[in-house]
């Protein structure tokens, strides 16, 4: 018997111009002074940014909310495809939590993220596991046994450049300074 994770191709979840309604988010919305903008494409999302550690230390891209919501069950992991500049970045991904949207009530949001670095020269494909997302409020991690994460109900994905790494700590490679991200392509995989 041929396991199912053999026949689902890779789905291709946003490229070049799909990107187009994707955002900046950055430290200001809590005091900090990091200032970046979005662009999209043909060749994908570029985030430009200057990032100021005091204050907040994070920029962001994030997509639009999905509606309905993205459903991934049927793949393990998330790939990207970036032109990185060899720091140190997150994927977050918010869900619809199935547990009357008490996820939302949290102050900034339950995200479930996970850290991976870039290259500074050509293209870095990363893979993400969907087991290997952490579930995280304001770059806190969260033990919520009752909660796990659940690629069937995926609301929103989000790329970050934050001084803090997925566990709550220092990222050794964060940077403040001038930052460029290229984002060619985002695949779920099986």
């Amino acid at each position: 018997m041929i396991e199912l994770a053999l026949m689902v191709a890779p789905l291709l979840v946003v490229s070049g111009d799909g990107f187009s309604g994707w955002l900046a988010l950055n430290d200001t919305i809590m005091g900090g002074s990091s200032s970046g903008v979005c662009r999209s494409g043909p060749s994908g999302l570029v985030l430009e940014a200057e990032v100021i550690e005091t204050g907040g230390g994070f920029v962001s891209c994030r997509s639009p909310l999905f509606s309905p919501p993205l459903d991934l069950s049927a793949y393990r992991a998330l790939q990207l495809d970036l032109l990185g500049d060899g720091r140190r970045y997150k994927l977050a991904v918010a869900c619809a939590d199935g547990v009357a949207g008490l996820t939302e009530l949290i102050p900034g949001g339950l995200r479930w993220v996970s850290e991976f670095a870039t290259s500074s020269e050509g293209l870095t494909t990363v893979e993400i596991p969907f087991e290997k997302l952490k579930a995280s409020v304001r770059a806190q991690p969260m033990a919520l046994p009752l909660l796990r994460f659940d690629p069937s109900r995926i609301t929103r994905l989000q790329i970050l450049h934050s001084k803090f790494g997925d566990d709550g700590r220092p990222n050794p490679g964060f940077r403040a300074g001038a930052l460029r991200l290229g984002i060619e392509a985002i695949r779920a995989v099986p």
